[in-house]
């Protein structure tokens, strides 16, 4: 995974345990699935992050059998974790630099959806 700014994979995992639980190899999925292959992250990063939300306690693990029979540790969210990820959400958009990639994200929404209209009426 190329380097993020620090405390990004925490608020991405947040994030993607806010729809429900999953364990690690299915967060890993996830986050690249969502974004489109761009994020592709390594256990190496993954696990120790999974570690310090655990100890934070923004997260719980229990350990469960994956839909291929498997021992995993399934990770959800805590209310504590919901709201971290709410104050982190709300810091990161109340920057400049969240101000941009709000309105880049909602002018590439805009092309996006004008291409698939495009596309419909060809």
């Amino acid at each position: 995974m190329k380097a993020l700014l620090p405390g990004t994979l925490e608020m991405l995992v947040l994030q993607t345990l806010r729809r429900g639980p999953l364990h690690g190899y299915a967060i890993a999925q996830n986050l690249q699935q969502t974004s489109e292959d761009v994020l592709q992250v390594e256990e190496g990063s993954l696990y120790p992050a999974l570690q310090r939300l655990l100890r934070e306690g923004w997260i719980v693990g229990d350990w469960g059998i994956s839909a291929r029979n498997r021992k995993v540790r399934i990770y959800k969210l805590t209310p504590s974790g919901r709201k971290q990820l709410q104050r982190e959400i709300a810091g990161f958009t109340n920057t400049p630099l969240g101000t941009v990639k709000t309105r880049l994200e909602l002018g590439l929404k805009k092309i996006y959806d004008g291409l698939k209209e495009l596309r419909h009426e060809l």
